[in-house]
């Protein structure tokens, strides 16, 4: 699994470094937010990064629920754990939970299923923004503060109707924000397609937080620094 180059295993605990996680967020998501960069003030782990390890070591079935409860930071050791009400946490040492998976019907642990899923899935996430996040925040006269950028999930369902379909690639299907004041709630909902044909649905929820006014200038600047570092990256 292309994930094993992501953590480490340390004493029966999962270990996630800045530098691991900041390569997943960028290699396989292509996700340049700043907040997963290793120097960042407030760096936190990617949420993909969380679900592709839960779905390598606990398998794919067919509908699966993820709540993000907390942000998580370098080197924390972490237990992967399904308690007695059949809810698989993520947690540290103090109990904390990270995340919440949920699932039910047929399951597989093919590792090239997961893995091709895993990939399609990971890949349409690393263009929340700015593809999609970017034209509905300037669709509703706001943005995120352009010096502290705050996008985090909140939570992330699919259903798929086959675990056989072969290379699936997730297709943007509708895209909400909605304003509360300076929170933003923002619904994604993706189809999965293979070989043409819907074999799933995939819906994600985050918050954009620190709204303000949209300042086309302030945006432009975020923008022109995420590809930037993209193209930083591959040179």
């Amino acid at each position: 699994m292309f994930s094993e180059r992501y953590h480490s295993i340390q004493d029966g605990h999962v270990l996630i470094s800045a530098i691991q996680a900041s390569r997943f967020a960028k290699e396989v998501a292509g996700d340049f937010n700043p907040i997963h960069n290793p120097d960042a003030r407030r760096f936190c782990v990617p949420g993909d990064l969380l679900f592709a390890l839960l779905v390598d070591r606990f398998g794919l079935s067919r509908k699966m629920t993820f709540h993000f409860r907390s942000l998580l930071g370098e080197n924390v050791p972490l237990a992967f754990h399904e308690d007695d009400d059949g809810v698989v946490r993520v947690r540290d040492g103090n109990n904390k939970v990270y995340v919440e998976m949920e699932r039910s019907g047929e399951l597989t642990h093919d590792a090239k299923v997961i893995d091709n899923l895993t990939r399609s899935y990971v890949a349409a996430s690393g263009k929340n923004f700015p593809h999609t996040l970017k034209p509905l925040l300037e669709s509703e006269g706001v943005m995120f503060n352009p010096d502290r950028p705050m996008i985090m999930y909140q939570s992330m369902s699919l259903d798929l109707d086959t675990l056989d379909a072969p290379y699936p690639e997730l297709e943007m299907h509708k895209a909400e924000l909605k304003p509360e004041g300076k929170r933003g709630n923002v619904s994604l909902d993706y189809r999965v397609v293979s070989a043409g044909d819907p074999v799933g649905l995939v819906s994600k929820k985050l918050v954009v937080s620190g709204l303000r006014e949209y300042d086309p200038q302030a945006m432009e600047a975020v923008v022109e620094e995420f590809y930037r570092l993209k193209n930083r990256s591959w040179n």
